[in-house]
């Protein structure tokens, strides 16, 4: 296992023979992951890294933290900016978001303790949410005048429904795990502790498959999302274009027919 480190507050750990699985790890445990700006910065300048590495099949989210894996925004540096601050700071924010939301590879996120805010847009943003038993999820946002701003709005109620997104944005919250999962607010929940180490044996399952199929199954998931099922059936065709003619696919017909392992081409 290799580790790089971006800023002071992320960290990048591959895994596997050849590094396909990337670990995203949250390291700020002084401030239960906290999001500030240094932070935000990091994030999204690991997430552009891993982006553009055609080795990385798979990316999972975690936190180094016992017990949270992200408390959302850094209120306390927020308290002390001034409005002219804030809105500056706003773009540095965002890009930390869409940069987890916009991995060209599928993503899944190990939840424990406290996703709140933030911190739950950032699982938001994964393909696959796994949690243990002591996760606490939710967007609390109005309770402190502002409103999920990393994405919330948008990504819950793809996830459950307008009207549950509505109930769940507007009390502000805090869902435990069993109803979190009752909810489909998390996909897969285990015991406690268990997280992080189940999310890396989800992606290293994912990660035996075509670079090229998995990347284009995620472009017409995501992009398919929402659309008439016709349109978004040109969608699925064109991401079946995308795959139909590339080695992935050659080498996967042949190694089905030789009874073998394929040794995927990532083109």
């Amino acid at each position: 296992m290799s580790e790089e480190r971006f800023g002071e507050f992320v960290l990048v750990r591959r895994h596997g023979d050849g590094g396909h699985v990337a670990e995203l790890a949250l390291d700020r445990p002084k401030a239960m992951n906290a999001m500030s700006t240094e932070m935000a910065r990091s994030l999204a300048g690991a997430c552009a890294a891993l982006g553009e590495d055609r080795d990385v099949r798979v990316v999972v989210l975690t936190s180094t933290h016992e017990r949270a894996f992200c408390v959302g925004a850094d209120l306390k540096e927020r308290n002390s900016f001034s409005d002219a601050e804030l809105l500056r700071q706003r773009p540095v924010a965002r890009a930390a978001y869409t940069g987890v939301l916009e991995l060209p590879m599928p993503t899944v996120a190990a939840v424990h303790g406290f996703a709140l805010g933030g911190g739950f847009e950032l699982a938001l943003a994964c393909d696959v949410i796994v949690a243990d038993r002591t996760a606490v999820v939710g967007l609390p946002e109005v309770s402190v005048g502002v409103i999920p701003g990393g994405g919330g709005t948008q990504l819950l109620p793809r996830r459950v429904g307008a009207g549950r997104a509505a109930e769940l944005v507007f009390t502000a919250r805090r869902v435990e795990a069993a109803e979190a999962r009752e909810l489909g607010l998390v996909d897969v929940l285990v015991e406690e502790g268990r997280d992080r180490e189940e999310a890396l044996a989800t992606a290293a399952r994912i990660g035996g498959n075509s670079p090229v199929g998995l990347r284009a199954a995620k472009r017409a998931l995501r992009l398919g999302h929402g659309l008439d099922l016709r349109t978004g059936l040109e969608v699925e065709d064109a991401a079946w274009r995308a795959v139909a003619f590339s080695g992935d696919r050659a080498e996967g017909v042949a190694a089905f027919n030789e009874k073998r392992r394929p040794q995927w081409p990532g083109e």
